[in-house]
């Protein structure tokens, strides 16, 4: 977890942090943990802070977690030491506080050498089975939400479905499905399924996250906004439902319109071309994934597009399942290709 991403969620006042599971407690107080030995002076008095350790002014430690008083910043230190997690001392009268995160050793890599540590980059490695322990702990905060959701996002992982399109939310339940029911947040984060929902929706809105919903009892993929760029500083993308849908293999519904793009869209007369009306469906979904990579000539109006069927020759195409057809979406300005793409679409979709 990076220590910048646990500085944009401290800042954000509007998701709240109340609740008694302590994951976003805990993972503050770990985004604060030494790596290596360092020293500290307070009031004259030189400190020495081991890995895994940090002590900072009580008055400091209560506005990391977000508390009213000192006596709840206690109230929160106390439950996390009874838990084995964390060992506190209150020093200088109350006035310092110096914590130590219980096998911090096993997860992240001490270094011997003593220097100062900075506290609002690089990243640390936080035990998905702690942050399970946490949020069976009690109920959950909408923070705590968030960072359960976080913890357990995957990217391009062979063994879940669906996530070689983008990051997605998997509990690692063993089941590679990556579709979530309110039921089941419900009973994970200890609240009402109408608070999930309240949840889920609030974290949208403030683009942490982005909900596709499945009909019937298929449930709803929940991705996670800014991960890519956050986690491996490289661009983010754009998750399509339809996509997704086609990755996982539930059917859904392609509404052909009635206003096509005839100025921009050329269409091939061959037996298994498509119409126009559905070329626009695909030509409006591949404009938003170029203007969400920064493309904005997808906007410009003299853009043009140009969708033609890929020969059915196994040495020009991938392998394809026998009810999938590929199209070849040419993408230029007047005359001259910019861009190509290979659209794969199923029969009973077209």
């Amino acid at each position: 977890i990076y220590r910048q991403f646990i500085r944009t969620l401290m800042k954000d006042p509007d998701i709240r942090v109340s609740g008694c599971s302590g994951l976003f407690y805990y993972t503050v107080l770990c985004s604060y943990a030494n790596f290596r030995t360092s020293y500290k002076q307070f009031d004259g008095i030189h400190y020495t802070i081991y890995p895994g350790e940090w002590i900072c002014r009580s008055t400091d430690l209560k506005n990391y977690l977000r508390c009213r008083t000192i006596n709840q910043m206690v109230h929160l230190l106390e439950s996390l030491q009874d838990r084995h997690l964390i060992e506190y001392y209150v020093l200088g009268r109350g006035k310092l506080v110096k914590y130590k995160i219980t096998d911090w050793n096993k997860s992240n890599r001490v270094f011997e050498y003593n220097a100062p540590c900075q506290k609002d980059t690089g990243f640390f490695f936080l035990p998905v089975t702690v942050a399970n322990e946490l949020i069976g702990f009690g109920k959950c905060s909408e923070m705590d939400a968030l960072l359960d959701l976080w913890i357990h996002t995957v990217y391009n992982d062979e063994e879940v479905k669906g996530s070689s399109v983008g990051p997605l939310v998997y509990l690692r339940d063993g089941t590679g499905n990556p579709l979530l029911s309110y039921e089941t947040l419900a009973k994970r984060w200890g609240v009402s399924k109408a608070t999930v929902g309240r949840f889920l929706k609030k974290l949208e809105s403030r683009d942490y996250i982005s909900l596709l919903h499945y009909e019937g009892t298929h449930g709803t993929a929940i991705c996670i906004r800014n991960y890519l760029s956050t986690m491996f500083e490289i661009s983010d993308v754009m998750i399509d439902k339809e996509e997704l849908a086609f990755v996982l293999k539930i059917k859904v519904t392609v509404e052909e319109k009635d206003e096509d793009l005839q100025e921009n869209i050329s269409v091939s007369k061959m037996e298994n071309s498509v119409s126009k009306s559905l070329a626009s469906t695909v030509v409006e979904k591949v404009s938003k994934i170029l203007l969400y990579q920064g493309f904005a000539c997808s906007e410009c109006p003299e853009v043009r597009y140009i969708l033609s069927p890929l020969s059915d020759c196994k040495d020009s195409i991938t392998l394809r399942q026998e009810d999938e057809i590929q199209f070849s979406l040419m993408v230029g300005c007047g005359e001259k290709g910019i861009f190509q793409f290979e659209v794969t679409a199923r029969k009973e979709q077209i």
